[in-house]
């Protein structure tokens, strides 16, 4: 289906990549699908979750959909406001909108490195999570067609994936800024990817590992002040 924003292409080519890819999972992943009624990209969102449900080894990816109105226990268990929502790792990583376009490539990385229990991660990146002590909250705001939004989506999932293990603390959420303009909005986005930190922008572009976890260090102390906007140039507009 075409979008004014993104085509959701569930092709023969794209079918055999991904099962391709899915075969080397290791350990099982569950993906959380939040849709309900008067959503446009809802249907899109649970076939592109449904191709992973059935080009995924036997049992590998556990798809769960729960519907507004339903399954509405759910949705305030998980503190979920808005559809289509899809979620890894109980919501430490969410996508709020569909992820597609170029985020599908992003979000499948996501995926396997989860299986593989494996992050990428510097060591001291790790450390840093670790010894967290307040909630730490990204916001990550995307379009389909950008290139450079996936890897910032990833270096923020996969630091929610760090603290999934340790502390539950940092968590990472995708917001598709078409989907969800009032967000884009309220921190004067007018190109991709944008970063935010507990409601604090903080990068333009797509930020270095180093320069990511020491704003996380600082939201964490509380330490907004130092916060200056960084710009790395690798950005698309809106």
């Amino acid at each position: 289906m075409s979008h004014a924003f993104y085509e959701l292409k569930l092709d023969d080519e794209f079918i055999e990549d991904l099962r391709s890819t899915l075969e080397d999972m290791i350990d099982p992943v569950d993906i959380e699908v939040y849709v309900g009624p008067h959503c446009p990209t809802c249907e899109d969102t649970l076939k592109l979750m449904k191709a992973f449900e059935d080009n995924a080894p036997n049992g590998k990816v556990r798809l769960h959909v729960y519907e507004k109105g339903k399954d509405d226990a759910m949705f305030r268990k998980r503190d979920v406001e808005r559809i289509p929502t899809v979620m890894l790792l109980e919501g430490q990583i969410r996508y709020t909108g569909i992820p597609a376009g170029e985020e599908i490539h992003g979000f499948i990385e996501t995926l396997m490195r989860i299986s593989e229990g494996e992050s990428g991660l510097e060591p001291e990146t790790i450390e840093v999570i670790k010894s967290l002590k307040n909630k730490v909250y990204i916001e990550v705001i995307v379009t389909p067609p950008c290139p450079y939004c996936p890897y910032a989506a990833l270096l923020a999932n996969m630091l929610a994936f760090e603290s999934y293990k340790y502390n539950k603390l940092l968590y990472s959420d995708t917001v598709e800024a078409y989907e969800n303009p009032d967000i884009a909005d309220k921190y004067q986005v007018m190109s991709v990817p944008a970063i935010a930190i507990n409601g604090h922008k903080a990068f333009l572009g797509l930020p270095f590992e180093k320069d990511f976890i020491n704003y996380i260090k600082l939201a964490d102390e509380g330490r907004y002040e130092r916060f200056k906007l960084m710009d790395y140039g690798q950005t698309s507009g809106l």
